[in-house]
């Protein structure tokens, strides 16, 4: 038992409602439940209103699964729970007081909720899963319900990654054409690069990154800052980079960043981080005022074409330097540029149209939709359980309903798992 399963009976009063009483025997008339309270300390609803024995009462409800849990959280030292009028327990064990001593009515659910409500929640909950709770019974929701909620996962996990983009915009001083510069860079360097590319990216004042044209220059910033230009090699093109950044470095006033080291082991060689700052440096040699040309774009086809870069001619025949490889035109692939719309593209349109005030949810939803749905375990599980996901919205919210919900027991939260109980009431 879990005290979510009693917020759950409390708020949608899956409970026998009819000649309620407390357990001290007075009658209780339940006249509003109150707002949850999910986010802050204290009782669990607020404004709830009450009428015991004829009198009205206002105030919070908390509740525990057993009456003594008061105690056990020390609440009756607490003076943030003096106002509570109603204790809410599965089992009453003992008889609680607020601090200045004065008893506290309690309602037990254990004898007014129904046997068929307690069996369904037991068999999503506490029966050991294979891979979700309800993964036998996933395909029985409704069409209807499976579309809105994946919609609203979404957005949570839109917002979330917003969220933590807002933090990167302040640092740069709310400065949007920086910030995106730097959140493409952490992508580009992927999931063993990404933290490292990103520092690379702070390093450099994108003022510095506006006045500077040339793919050359840009890879000697790039390749200089992420500490690659610091070995003897008898390559000329890696001399002449070394020359070029030494020149660079003195005249914006560059900082060597100080413990950045690179990955390259397991990675497969288009992915080596040379050839992605290669690659960046392309994209930004095409157009230093990215963002300006993304941030309202809804038409995928011309996002991806801003993309669309290969690298020098050097690195169509490296993958690192001095090592001379097979040639192979080194392009930016469709997978890897929709990825970039999926984790950086969409947060910034979110994020812009937020501080705006104009949220365009419809804008955001054209464009996630126009993506083909993502490859993944996460993925993979939900089409297993016979839940269709047809475009790259419906595999972020997936991801988001598994890790967040799924994954920690929060199937009284899911609009999954509230159906699965509601249906079986």
């Amino acid at each position: 038992m879990k005290e979510d399963f009693l917020h759950y009976l409390w708020k949608f009063q899956k409970i026998n409602t009819s000649n309620l009483k407390t357990a001290t025997d007075k009658s209780l008339q339940i006249v509003t439940i109150g707002k949850h309270n999910t986010e802050n300390s204290g009782p669990d609803f607020f404004n709830s209103q009450l009428i015991i024995d004829s009198q009205k009462w206002a105030g919070t409800v908390e509740i525990h699964i057993k009456s003594s849990d008061w105690y056990t959280h020390q609440h009756q030292n607490d003076p943030a729970y003096d106002n509570v009028i109603l204790h809410v327990v599965w089992e009453h064990d003992v008889e609680i007081f607020r601090s200045n001593n004065t008893p506290i009515p309690t309602l037990e659910l254990k004898p007014i909720t129904s046997k068929t409500t307690l069996k369904q929640y037991q068999n999503l909950l506490e029966q050991k899963p294979k891979w979700i709770n309800c993964e036998k019974q996933l395909s029985s929701i409704s069409a209807f319900t499976w579309s809105n909620w994946l919609e609203r996962l979404y957005f949570e996990r839109l917002s979330t990654k917003a969220s933590r983009l807002k933090n990167l915009f302040k640092v740069l001083n709310n400065h949007w054409e920086a910030t995106c510069f730097c959140l493409i860079a952490q992508y580009f360097g992927g999931n063993s690069n990404g933290i490292q590319f990103l520092e690379i990216a702070k390093s450099i004042p994108f003022t510095v990154i506006q006045k500077t044209t040339a793919i050359f220059q840009l890879e000697a910033l790039f390749f200089g800052q992420a500490n690659l230009l610091v070995k003897t090699i008898d390559d000329p093109y890696y001399k002449s980079l070394q020359k070029e950044y030494a020149y660079l470095k003195h005249k914006h006033q560059l900082t060597t960043l100080q413990g950045i080291q690179l990955q390259f082991f397991r990675l497969r060689p288009p992915n080596f981080p040379t050839i992605r700052l290669a690659q960046l440096a392309q994209v930004y040699g095409k157009q230093q005022q990215l963002f300006s040309r993304i941030n309202t774009e809804t038409d995928l086809k011309k996002i991806q074409q801003l993309f669309k870069t290969q690298t020098s001619e050097y690195w169509q025949t490296h993958y690192s330097f001095g090592k001379e490889s097979k040639k192979s035109i080194k392009q930016l692939s469709t997978s890897f540029i929709d990825l970039l719309v999926i984790n950086a593209v969409l947060p910034m349109q979110f994020l812009y149209f937020k501080i705006l005030g104009k949220e365009d949810e419809t804008a955001l939803l054209l464009l996630i939709s126009s993506l083909k749905t993502e490859k993944n375990n996460i993925t993979s599980g939900f089409l297993k359980a016979q839940m269709p996901l047809k475009n790259a919205m419906h595999s972020q919210a997936v991801i988001q309903l598994k890790k967040e919900y799924c994954d920690i027991n929060q199937c009284l939260k899911c609009a999954v798992g509230f159906e699965l109980l509601k249906t079986n009431n």
